[in-house]
């Protein structure tokens, strides 16, 4: 083959080449439409649920009120609603209150008298009940308090202390928001940091000279804190040393949560529902200051609006309302207990 015919071949099958580029369709670029974990199922679910999801409820002796308020809201919007049920035998889920500060002993005969009253708590060994407890029940040898540990559905308070959470059943009350989120953001500042979110010092005083992050020096009154969250990109915590109470807060206020954290968080609230890493970032403390900042930089130029557009949908299922509102905190929680209702019911063994 001579050269003028080798470089003409070669120049056409680099036209044609081009040529199939230009009318080929461009590989589609991954974009998240959700923050659901299971968007495909969440609605259809939800429904179902709010159809007709029924819990029987042991009346407590004597009455009692839960001094937490989110506890309290929770445990007041369920007596009012339809999914209580006084016919045991159409209940999903059974629910037994008991005051916070029960001592060990009395949560034991607690269970003891439910599991003689009535022959629910049997069935499943409590597989198909749940309590409230931000404390949480401690590990004791005592064949209920095993039982209420190991198998019901813990309720406990965002976030929990060490060890008192078993991620694949039990689930956390989202924190009660201080602040009416606004209709209308503009961002002004890179990073938010309130004085009792973050601890490490190290972090904190490296930052405090860059313009770009909005740090205070003392806890803001409720109409500046309000104005603060509006007004940054990120909103930065501190998980195990800071307080982590106002992520909810921020992503009501557009404001992407970024928690400092050097270990997997299991807490979340709705972490079975809600994509979280999708609507905050995870950075470790490992890196300092540089680091943080060039997570957010990039952050701001690859997903922040879209982190941001999540969030805020994200939010009002971290809210909480009296009366509860459709997919509001109270709903998202139920929600939880709703796909949790499928239990292993024990057979009972039989004596010779």
């Amino acid at each position: 083959m001579s050269t003028t015919t080798a470089t003409a071949t070669a120049t056409i099958f680099v036209l044609l080449l081009l040529l199939h580029t230009a009318h080929s369709k461009p590989l589609p670029i991954p974009h998240l439409t959700s923050l659901y974990l299971n968007p495909s199922t969440f609605s259809a679910n939800y429904d179902s649920m709010v159809k007709n999801f029924k819990i029987f409820i042991y009346k407590p002796n004597p009455p009692f009120t839960y001094p937490n308020h989110v506890q309290s809201l929770f445990y007041t919007s369920l007596l009012d609603s339809d999914l209580a049920t006084n016919i045991s035998h159409h209940a999903h889920l059974f629910f037994l209150p008991f005051p916070p500060d029960l001592p060990t002993r009395s949560l034991a005969r607690l269970i003891r008298t439910i599991r003689t009253d009535y022959p629910y708590w049997n069935r499943t060994l409590g597989a198909d009940h749940f309590y409230l407890s931000c404390s949480g029940v401690g590990y004791e040898s005592d064949r209920n308090l095993v039982e209420i540990k190991k198998n019901s559905i813990q309720i406990s308070c965002f976030p929990t202390s060490p060890g008192q959470l078993i991620p694949h059943k039990d689930i956390t009350l989202p924190p009660l928001a201080s602040s009416h989120a606004p209709t209308v953001n503009t961002t002004t500042f890179l990073g938010y940091i309130r004085s009792n979110w973050v601890n490490e010092s190290a972090i904190v005083d490296e930052l405090r000279a860059n313009p770009e992050f909005l740090i205070e020096s003392e806890i803001s009154k409720p109409k500046i804190h309000a104005q603060r969250l509006s007004s940054a990109k990120f909103c930065i915590f501190e998980y195990g040393a800071g307080d982590v109470f106002g992520i909810g807060e921020a992503l009501r206020f557009g404001c992407v949560p970024v928690v400092i954290t050097d270990r997997p968080i299991q807490d979340l609230p709705f972490m079975d529902v809600l994509r979280w890493q999708e609507i905050a970032l995870f950075v470790g403390r490992s890196g300092g200051a540089k680091e943080l900042e060039r997570v957010l930089v990039r952050a701001c130029w690859e997903r922040h609006d879209q982190m941001r557009r999540l969030g805020t949908e994200a939010g009002k299922h971290l809210a909480w309302n009296a009366p509860p509102r459709a997919k509001d905190a109270f709903h998202t929680l139920v929600y939880q207990l709703w796909l949790r209702r499928h239990t292993i019911r024990y057979a009972r063994r039989e004596t010779a």
